[in-house]
């Protein structure tokens, strides 16, 4: 007669860990790519990471996979962001304080810009998951203002979301953020 085993912790440890090594590594990646460009060593990322090398290439085994893997993270983020502020926000600041959170998102993906132009298959979806994923969230923002009458309702967040990134991109702060207020400014009803 058998007696039924108690399950291991061990494995629930080991998930937990692998959970904040990737959080880790994605994090580490992330200001590496904006600090030093996507040719960041990986042990470089490993060390900023606090993980081994072997880690970081368990999980990515291609550069491009761990650049593919920090762009979905930060676009996701974005697209949260702009969950959060149509919640909490009338819409037009919402939609001013989204921009910023588009802007630091475009500043991270400056970081690889040149790897996602590339031409590497690897980066292929990603432009459409770019508008994809931001595209229905902003939306929500533009529709509530069009309705409450804060925002001109003939704007797609298809038309919006690439013309504040392209302002966004550009390599002086200060200018590219000033741009951003004036196309924001003439979406609003006066």
């Amino acid at each position: 007669m058998s007696t039924p085993s108690t399950p291991d912790p061990a494995p629930r440890r080991n998930r937990a860990d692998a959970l904040r090594n990737t959080e880790a590594v994605l994090e580490a990646a992330k200001a590496a790519f904006a600090e030093l460009g996507v040719e960041a060593p990986i042990r470089d990322i490993a060390a900023r990471a606090g993980v081994g090398v072997g880690t970081v290439y368990r999980s990515y085994p291609q550069r491009s996979d761990l650049i593919v893997a920090v762009f979905r993270r930060e676009l996701q983020a974005t697209a949260d962001e702009a969950d959060r502020l149509a919640d909490e926000h009338p819409p037009a600041e919402a939609l001013r304080l989204w921009a910023r959170s588009l802007a630091r998102f475009v500043a991270t993906k400056r970081g690889f810009a040149a790897a996602l132009h590339s031409g590497d298959p690897a980066y292929q979806p990603l432009p459409s998951q770019f508008i994809g994923v931001l595209a229905p969230r902003v939306q929500r923002i533009l529709d509530a203002g069009a309705r409450d009458g804060s925002l001109r309702g003939d704007v797609r967040a298809e038309e919006l979301i690439p013309a504040l990134s392209r302002l966004a991109d550009d390599r002086e702060p200060e200018t590219g953020g000033r741009m951003v207020d004036v196309l924001l400014d003439g979406l609003g009803r006066s």
